[in-house]
């Protein structure tokens, strides 16, 4: 039964959280309320079984509770209209299906952007994020980014202090701070995407529950704005890269490189969602964004049944497209590689040789990983080896590591 409340919990907590924020203004306090909620499901649930209603239940025990809150602080008064009760507390039982439904969209679009708020730093945004709209436990969040819990712990304690501290409004903005704070949202939400899906540290080449969790996430923000053609694109970008997760990944937990995957093992369902999303996008602006663009590039990987069939040409003018807009080493490093299969790899080369300047580059480890491949082609394989070490001794990932030294150790052989 403790599964089944978690498993109840982990899904409706970010309604229930959103609900009574609005109703107490407080992220904090919302969130302790949710978790005494928990609690009381916890001893009553193994005793009375799964309520008809669990989120029902769970958001009637947590708006009873903010009322005793908001009593004990003298704030009952001046928190009527909120609350919606116009006679007195005791006389009138609560609506606790409506207290579920009622501009729950609204709610849950409101938490988002005040889990993304500019004034936290990203690391801050992205453990608020999962934690009150991903419904993760400080110990998943730690395990998922190999931090200490304490250190995700305090992280947590510290926005939400910071939200209260600022009086940061539960609002969605408007106008031209829609578009910046939309930003940091998708930002945010395709930060743990990548987390998940090449793992910056550790023994695990992936941590699929975070492409999940941002996969949620990233669904949900498409329904609560359906005419935002970024957050679209966005979704598809995760859809159709998640779908090659199943082939990114050998028996023994080594990572496949794009070209060598077995294709059949792409989900095709996710890839259909992905070019339907991406589809939606194309269709509600003139001009692609960064992660419609980003999005297109990976629907030429998905459209191809083989290797060779691949588009390249097309992927290096997305690119070309792409690094206009975002200007960035490592967007020029990727159409370098797209070119390097298009054009050939002394092309590609000369491309990559431009950003080995790049401050921003100095330990990027896929600078010098792309460079050795290049140089690999071209025959240069002393060269190569240098570089294929020179990236295994930056990477934090044992598994890419292991692969660099692997493929160091081939050029050696030549």
């Amino acid at each position: 039964m403790r599964a089944s409340v978690n498993a109840v919990f982990r899904l409706e907590s970010p309604k229930l959280i959103a609900s009574l924020t609005r109703l107490v203004r407080d992220v904090g306090l919302a969130e302790e309320l949710a978790q005494d909620a928990l609690v009381a499901a916890l001893e009553q649930w193994p005793r009375t079984g799964l309520p008809d209603k669990p989120g029902a239940w769970l958001m009637g025990v947590a708006k009873n509770r903010a009322i005793n809150v908001l009593r004990r602080n003298k704030l009952l008064d001046r928190k009527h209209e909120q609350l919606g009760y116009e006679t007195d507390l005791t006389n009138v039982a609560p609506d606790l299906e409506s207290a579920v439904d009622d501009d729950i969209g609204d709610d849950l679009l409101k938490l988002v952007f005040t889990s993304c708020h500019p004034v936290l730093s990203i690391d801050a945004r992205v453990a608020l994020t999962l934690r009150l709209l991903g419904g993760l436990t400080t110990d998943e969040i730690a395990r998922a980014f190999l931090v200490s819990e304490p250190t995700i712990a305090q992280r947590i304690v510290r926005a939400k202090r910071t939200l209260a501290e600022e009086n940061v409004p539960y609002e969605v903005p408007r106008g031209e701070e829609l578009a910046e704070r939309l930003s940091a949202v998708l930002g945010v939400i395709y930060l743990v995407f990548n987390e998940g899906y090449s793992a910056t540290a550790g023994d695990d080449l992936m941590r699929p529950e975070l492409c999940d969790d941002a996969l949620r996430l990233g669904r949900i923000l498409a329904e609560l704005m359906p005419n935002e053609p970024e957050v679209h694109g966005l979704l598809a970008l995760m859809e159709i890269t998640a779908s090659r997760a199943a082939a990114r990944v050998g028996p023994s937990g080594e990572p496949v490189l794009l070209l060598d995957q077995d294709r059949a093992r792409w989900d095709q369902l996710l890839i259909h969602r992905g070019l339907s999303a991406l589809e939606r996008a194309e269709s509600l602006a003139e001009d692609r964004g960064p992660y419609t663009l980003q999005a297109a590039i990976s629907a030429c990987h998905a459209r191809a049944a083989l290797p060779e069939d691949t588009d390249w040409a097309r992927i290096a003018s997305h690119y070309g497209e792409l690094v206009e807009i975002v200007p960035s080493p490592v967007i020029e490093l990727n159409r370098a590689v797209a070119v390097g299969m298009a054009e050939g790899p002394a092309e590609a080369l000369a491309i990559v040789d431009r950003l080995t300047s790049e401050p921003s580059m100095k330990n990027y480890h896929l600078l010098p990983s792309a460079r050795g491949d290049f140089l690999s082609k071209l025959g240069r394989n002393a060269e190569a080896r240098a570089e294929f070490e020179r990236a295994a001794s930056l990477t934090r990932n044992s598994r890419e590591r292991e692969l660099l030294l692997e493929r160091a150790a081939k050029c050696a052989a030549k």
